[in-house]
């Protein structure tokens, strides 16, 4: 398995990172822990969770995911030979994740909760990167396009890595990164870090596949200019680009069958711009699947492809795309496709 630098941090990480959203929700336990053997065993040393997982996010269901990774880690006696990420929730309605009841935000008191939440939960003393999962700031997140400015008050950049900066200093985390963040945010919290000598993040995970290149426009110079690694997730776009969802699909079991929660791919141009890329999948000989992760992989910005999967057989299936290159014929196809429809899933 290949690996790159995470960001500054002096480590490397594989080009696979396992997503594991669905373990506690679609993914039982078992088939968790199985995932995660799979994942140990062919190189994938990287797992990323989040104190909101398993999806949908509700009160039933919080922390499962991260409960599952830790009776694995318990049960496996190997939290060493893993790199773990979660994710602090940012600015939400939701009330159950804090004991308070209080709406989540990207506030220190917040903040020092879900670490030691997350810990107790992973059974572990410390998490390898922990992410803003989205900014305390009020931005358009999860799809839609165009700005909208929002002028409510948000926790300063700088006081959000002063309260991470006091968990790193203690060894509950060892490195911070962001998710679902824009180019302003990102900049400014380099600049706080340089400026104060916080903590600096050392990665970004955001979406990013065939139908959703936003992150090009701003993001993927920043990130390459400030060696800030990306961590793409929704390489698949949420199960559209394997074509299961095309014609009306609708497989029992899938996440629209379950949670009809998938819009953002499922806007104007979606279905044309998806099903184009299936078509070239097809001419030359390869499923939808690969053809997406192949070309999250061979991005010169990309550092490592979440990939989740609801089954150990999905898990199987997406691996080997990651051993198979990337040619200037597929380049050429897929720029010409872009073109006619940039992206339509932001």
């Amino acid at each position: 398995m290949q690996r790159k630098p995470l960001g500054r941090t002096g480590i490397d990480v594989p080009v696979v990172c396992l997503g594991t959203m669905t373990f506690g929700e679609q993914t039982s336990e078992a088939e968790g822990h199985a995932q995660m053997d799979y994942a140990l065993e062919h190189g994938i040393d990287f797992f990323d969770a989040a104190e909101i997982y398993s999806v949908p996010p509700r009160p039933e269901t919080t922390g499962s995911t991260e409960r599952i990774i830790g009776t694995w880690f318990a049960a496996r006696k190997n939290r060493d030979k893993v790199i773990m990420a979660s994710k602090v929730a940012g600015r939400s309605p939701m009330t159950w994740l804090r004991p308070d009841g209080a709406q989540a935000r990207l506030i220190p008191a917040q903040i020092d909760i879900a670490v030691e939440q997350s810990l107790k939960r992973l059974q572990t003393d410390y998490i390898d990167l922990y992410q803003m999962h989205w900014p305390d700031r009020r931005v358009q997140l999860f799809g839609g396009f165009g700005y909208k400015h929002y002028p409510d008050d948000f926790t300063a950049f700088e006081v959000i890595l002063e309260a991470l900066g006091k968990h790193v200093e203690k060894g509950n985390i060892r490195w911070i990164g962001v998710s679902n963040e824009s180019p302003y945010g990102v900049m400014k919290f380099v600049h706080g870090a340089e400026k104060h000598g916080l903590p600096r993040i050392a990665s970004i995970q955001n979406a990013y596949n065939l139908v959703n290149r936003v992150f090009e426009r701003g993001l993927a110079e920043i990130t390459m200019q400030e060696d800030i690694s990306l961590l793409a997730y929704s390489p698949l776009g949420q199960g559209y680009l394997t074509g299961k969802y095309q014609n009306g699909g609708n497989p029992p079991g899938s996440r629209k069958q379950l949670f009809n929660r998938l819009q953002r791919y499922e806007g104007p141009g979606a279905d044309t711009a998806i099903q184009s890329y299936i078509d070239l999948a097809a001419s030359r000989g390869i499923s939808g699947t690969e053809l997406a992760l192949r070309f999250c992989n061979s991005r010169a910005f990309m550092t490592s492809t979440i990939i989740g999967a609801t089954t150990l057989e999905q898990l199987k299936e997406q691996l080997p795309a990651f051993d198979r290159g990337w040619d200037d014929e597929l380049e050429k196809a897929v720029t010409e496709l872009y073109a006619t429809c940039p992206s339509p899933c932001p």
